[in-house]
């Protein structure tokens, strides 16, 4: 069962009931762009093997949430803490500890897709290869292995930015519409490997519309209002 939803332009909810320490919290989280407010006193507390779903229209807000869940965009006011402390997405251990496919996921574009995961996984420590395989047979992007980047469909290039994530050490998924490109198979793939990341202990924030996808992986559900 999901916990009622929260919404963004209500007065500020109290925070679930909290069966941990959260790991990634906002605290009253305020986003203004000038006049116009993106998100207003959000809350939200993600625990690890859990997932939380950020929900809503598009424009609501959805997506300078995950921004900030990252510490891609500041909150005017309002806090965002990872493990208890004000988010640093510049400390080593918060990079050491998220990873994230956002709706601006970039790749190398003169390296083939196997290239580009080999060096992801370099980059965060990882320097076995049989990891990077596992990944490219897991997210399906065994035939375009040595393709690159520009020729690949838009759902082939979902997947690299999925498969980016999991060459990589992570306590964190921050994780924007990943449904999005995706055909029905890729949804069945994509619901299972978010359960198995649960799982392992991986915390999952993720944006969606898709109805299904929430249902089946969100422990608690946020939505966003515009």
């Amino acid at each position: 069962m999901h916990r009622p939803p929260s919404t963004s332009s209500s007065p500020a909810p109290t925070l679930p009931e909290r069966r941990g320490t959260a790991l990634l919290e906002f605290r009253g989280l305020t986003v203004r762009f000038g006049d116009h407010v993106v998100l207003d006193r959000l809350d939200l507390a993600l625990e690890a093997g859990r997932a939380v779903a950020v929900v809503g229209p598009n424009g609501a807000g959805k997506s300078t949430a995950l921004r900030c869940a990252v510490g891609a965009e500041a909150p005017t006011s309002g806090e965002v803490l990872f493990d208890g402390a004000p988010l640093d997405e510049t400390s080593p251990a918060f990079r050491a500890s998220v990873a994230a496919a956002l709706d601006d996921a970039a790749s190398f574009p003169d390296l083939s897709v196997v290239e580009h995961l080999l060096v992801v996984a370099w980059a965060h420590g990882v320097d076995d290869p049989a990891v990077v395989n596992a990944a490219v047979v897991d997210c399906g992007l065994r035939s375009v292995r040595d393709n690159l980047p520009a020729t690949l469909s838009s759902g082939q290039a979902r997947r690299l930015a999925l498969a980016s994530c999991l060459v990589r050490p992570r306590r964190a998924l921050v994780l924007d519409e990943p449904e999005q490109r995706l055909d029905e198979s890729g949804h069945d793939w994509l619901r299972e490997r978010l359960l198995a990341e649960k799982a392992a202990g991986t915390a999952v924030l993720f944006a969606s519309h898709h109805s299904a996808l929430v249902d089946a992986v969100a422990d608690d559900v946020v939505t966003v209002a515009p």
